[in-house]
């Protein structure tokens, strides 16, 4: 992979990343999103074929069919399984018969959710959630403890929290930005003074509410923590987790950390998840999005047909994540584009004709697509050749 000048000049902040997904979990809990039975299935299928290192299966004591999915979930994939849990004992109870190999348990701990949700008081959840992780780890299963809302929780209290359930024996301790408030820099800090405080791995989980998800995702992982939960297509509540796949981008193409994780089937399971989930991808959505490698602009389109590096990251290329560049056809379309998409489809322009069809392309372009179709029909007003056979071999 090359790396160039400016700020590529250094990639040692990161040095090793899971990667924690939560499609099948936060990820359903997105308004008007169910998956059912053999959807969920088909998914966790592939985030194991990919390498994904922790797939949190669902929430087991929900409902008989949301149990059923995660056992069989957890007896038929090779990576760590994960089931959620309340700080409840029948929650517990579920996600261990469940057969999971992490409980994830959470408890809210800012005021305003103690206050105003869990009707509870500090001290009362502090005490469940240490008896929650104690029971988790007699079960002799590995245990993550979130203080739910972390973000806006009173950093003593935090603290004391992290703390306890790290002396109770979590093995990890999620830091959960709840309602997606952090900034990265924020964010940072944060995990510097949770880091100082257990002995646990850290994990993070972060919401969009301000689309800075992915970044304080990355931004947790340089602060320390070594691994980030995320959902396929940033699905979950409200606006959504941190992405599954621009988190491994960044980490793979932007701090050269190999996460194992096999990145060419990105593009295939962003569109499994959108058709199970049936919420759009975005047209400019990074990395998945049909729009991420397609270009219409004449400088931009002439550039990437010289050199791709010129106007993509290049350090990230359509076919590392499974996807095909496009060059698009329209108002903003440039000659280079255009004798590109005529020689593609077997014409052989001169320079004349190739300015005729793009002046066509432009114009037609303002009030409607430029399909295929369309450009053939130009090439054959004005007359392009099309190539021999014996030039075509």
């Amino acid at each position: 992979m090359e790396f160039f000048q400016g700020t590529l000049d250094s990639t040692s902040e990161i040095t090793d990343a899971r990667i924690f997904d939560t499609t099948l979990r936060d990820g359903e809990q997105s308004p008007r999103t169910s998956f059912n039975y053999e959807d969920k299935r088909e998914i966790a299928a592939l985030l194991d074929e990919m390498g994904t290192h922790v797939i949190e299966a669902g929430f087991p004591v929900n409902s008989d069919a949301e149990f059923e999915a995660v056992r069989d979930i957890a007896e038929s994939t090779k990576v760590t399984t994960c089931g959620l849990a309340r700080v409840v004992e029948k929650d517990i109870e579920a996600a261990l018969d469940s057969g999971v190999d992490m409980v994830h348990t959470f408890v809210s701990t800012s005021d305003v959710q103690l206050q105003d949700s869990m009707h509870a008081t500090r001290q009362e959840a502090l005490d469940t959630a240490v008896e929650c992780v104690e029971m988790i780890k007699e079960a002799g299963v590995e245990c993550m403890f979130s203080p739910m809302d972390a973000t806006r929780t009173d950093e003593d209290f935090l603290v004391e929290v992290i703390e306890a359930t790290s002396e109770a024996g979590a093995d990890w301790i999620n830091i959960p930005d709840t309602c997606g408030v952090a900034t990265p820099r924020r964010f940072y800090d944060l995990i510097e003074i949770v880091d100082d405080s257990t002995d646990a791995y850290i994990d993070v989980h972060a919401h969009d509410d301000f689309g800075l998800a992915a970044a304080n995702a990355i931004s947790g992982f340089e602060a320390g923590a070594s691994q980030a939960q995320v959902s396929v297509n940033g699905i979950g509540e409200r606006a959504g987790n941190a992405a599954y796949e621009e988190v491994v981008m960044a980490l793979e193409s932007l701090y050269d950390v190999d996460t194992g994780i096999d990145t060419t089937r990105i593009t295939e399971l962003s569109r499994i998840v959108e058709e199970k989930s049936d919420i759009p991808v975005p047209a400019n959505k990074p990395v998945v999005g049909r729009n991420a490698f397609s270009h219409e602009s004449g400088i931009h389109a002439a550039g990437v047909i010289e050199n791709s590096d010129t106007f993509e990251p290049g350090v990230m290329t359509p076919e590392m994540v499974g996807a095909e560049r496009e060059l698009v056809l329209g108002k903003h379309t440039g000659a280079h584009s255009v004798r590109e998409r005529l020689v593609d489809a077997g014409y052989d322009p001169t320079d004349a004709e190739v300015r005729e069809v793009t002046r066509r392309v432009k114009e037609y372009g303002a009030e409607e697509q430029v399909t295929m179709s369309v450009l053939e029909r130009f090439a054959e007003e004005v007359g392009v050749t099309e190539e021999t056979e014996e030039v075509r071999a």
